[in-house]
């Protein structure tokens, strides 16, 4: 078990906030599962994909950090869908089920890529008010598995996890890099076969996105300066598909910067967020503090955080970037 793992904090989380399984397919033996957490009031809450490797609760700092703020959030755990138009009609139903009618999504990699699908599966009638794209793609070519994607649900568990793992960092990080790679070994050791299967077929089948059919939505890509398994040329062309979209850099994070940079992640998310409070598509209650509370030192640091992030939002990416492509991680 990673370090990440037997922390107070996660611990807490696991305690205090249930994992809850909705069925709204026909085939009972498919199931959401999902944390939501925050106010219930909030009808347009910031929904959390997972990527390839993870499970919900690989989101755990966002959920416990914002939804102490007001913020409604909810991270989901796919079931198993072996076709993206597939995922995009069950989560359409997860939607309607949960009355909610639009929603902001923070998709991580591949969670990324079916978050587009999605947006782009409901342009006729828009179910997603806004994206955050952390370390995400836009065509599934990138990754040269077009070919065996189909043969994926006959292969060996033990086989599947060695291709994910590939992609993960080697060499020497620093610790809380090091920490949210063995937190999320520990997740892809805890997936069936089948579900990792339908999940690595989904991130590797032949599909691309119709940037046109995105062009209302607000996006917001999110990398890093550091290594993780996408080349520059894969961010350059997230930067090409959608030039309007809102850049948020870090430079450090590797493949998991929510769980090894939470708490820039967590300023990024609230900027991100901001413009949407007053509105009816606002993922936030507003909470009013006592008349007596006096700001701590790390609601000021929180503040100083958030000014900087909003000065360097836009800025351009530089530095060498790996130019080879792994599995979605």
């Amino acid at each position: 078990m990673g370090e990440l793992a037997k922390t107070l904090e996660y611990h807490s989380f696991r305690s205090t906030i249930p994992l809850k399984k909705i069925v709204v397919d026909d085939d009972h033996h498919k199931s959401w599962s999902l944390y939501d957490a925050g106010p219930r009031s909030v009808r347009c809450p910031l929904i959390f994909f997972p990527p390839a490797s993870g499970t919900a609760d690989v989101f755990f700092k966002q959920i416990f950090a914002l939804s102490a703020v007001g913020y409604r959030v909810i991270a989901v755990d796919y079931p198993v869908y072996w076709n993206l138009r597939e995922i995009c009609e069950g989560f359409q139903k997860l939607l309607d089920h949960l009355q909610l009618d639009k929603v902001h999504i923070f998709g991580a990699s591949l969670g990324g890529f079916i978050a587009q699908k999605f947006a782009e599966y409901t342009s006729r009638s828009p179910r997603v008010a806004s994206l955050m794209l952390c370390n995400s793609f836009n065509d599934t070519s990138i990754f040269q598995q077009t070919s065996a994607a189909p043969t994926f649900w006959m292969m060996p568990a033990l086989f599947l996890k060695k291709m994910v793992i590939g992609s993960f960092q080697k060499g020497m990080v620093d610790s809380s890099i090091a920490d949210s790679i063995d937190f999320l070994v520990d997740k892809l050791d805890s997936l069936p076969q089948k579900v990792l299967a339908s999940r690595l077929t989904l991130n590797c089948m032949s599909s691309y996105i119709e940037p046109q059919k995105l062009l209302p939505v607000d996006i917001t890509i999110m990398d890093v300066f550091d290594h993780c398994a996408l080349s520059q040329a894969v961010k350059d062309e997230m930067y090409k598909c959608y030039p309007n979209a809102k850049r948020a850099h870090l430079k450090s994070g590797g493949n998991f910067p929510y769980l090894s940079r939470s708490t820039e992640v967590n300023v990024f998310i609230k900027v991100h967020l901001q413009k949407y409070e007053g509105t009816k598509y606002s993922a936030k209650e507003d909470l009013e503090l006592p008349g007596d509370v006096i700001p701590t030192e790390n609601n000021k640091n929180t503040s100083e955080a958030s000014d900087l992030t909003n000065d360097n939002l836009n800025e351009d990416l530089t530095g060498d970037q790996p130019n080879n492509n792994t599995l979605d991680s």
